[in-house]
C-alpha cells in the first residue's frame, strides 16, 4: 500500500496542528489523517458487525491525500470480501487491529474510528443499515454508565 502523501504534503501534514495521529494496539503501525472528512458514522452492517467484533462499526470517509502511514505500513494486511464492491477489512499482521483501508478505486480511505489516537474534532452524523443492526443491539444512551469497571 502505498502513501496518499508526498513527501512534502507529509512535512506540511506532520507540522499541521489539524493531523490527528492513529495506531494498531500494539503501536507497529501508525498513521495520520487530514480533516475535513467527508463523514463519519455508525455502520451496522453484518460486515462491519463481523469485522469490528461489536454492534457497529465506526468509520470516517476521507479523500485518499488526506491519509498517510507514519510508520509500519509493511504490518498493514487487507481482506477484500469477494461479493462485496465498497468493503474491506484493513487490519494489523502483528495484533489484529482494525486499521483504515484505502477503497478499491483508490481514491478513498475507510479509517475505523476506534483507531484514533487523537480526537477527530467530529462526531458521527448517522446511522446506517440501522434494520440489519443485531438483535441485542441497544441504545448507549438508554444504559447506565460507570467511569471504570462495575
Amino acid at each position: 500500500m502505498a502513501s496518499g502523501w508526498s513527501a512534502v504534503e507529509r512535512m506540511g501534514a506532520l507540522m499541521s496542528e489539524a493531523s490527528i495521529q492513529g495506531s494498531c494496539l500494539c503501536g507497529a503501525v501508525g498513521f495520520e489523517i487530514r480533516a475535513p472528512f467527508l463523514f463519519f458514522q455508525y455502520c451496522h452492517c453484518g460486515r462491519c458487525r463481523k469485522s469490528s467484533g461489536s454492534s457497529h462499526g465506526a468509520n470516517l470517509l476521507l479523500k485518499a491525500n488526506q491519509f498517510g502511514w507514519i510508520r509500519g505500513e509493511n504490518h498493514v494486511r487487507r481482506y477484500e470480501l469477494p461479493t462485496a464492491e465498497y468493503f474491506c477489512n484493513g487490519f494489523c499482521d502483528i495484533c489484529g487491529s482494525s486499521l483504515p483501508w484505502r477503497a478499491r478505486n483508490g481514491k478513498l480511505f475507510v479509517v475505523p474510528a476506534g483507531a484514533l489516537d487523537d480526537d477527530p474534532g467530529v462526531t458521527p452524523t448517522r446511522n446506517i443499515f440501522w434494520d440489519s443492526r443485531a438483535c441485542w443491539c441497544r441504545s448507549a444512551a438508554d444504559l447506565p454508565t460507570f467511569s471504570a469497571e462495575a
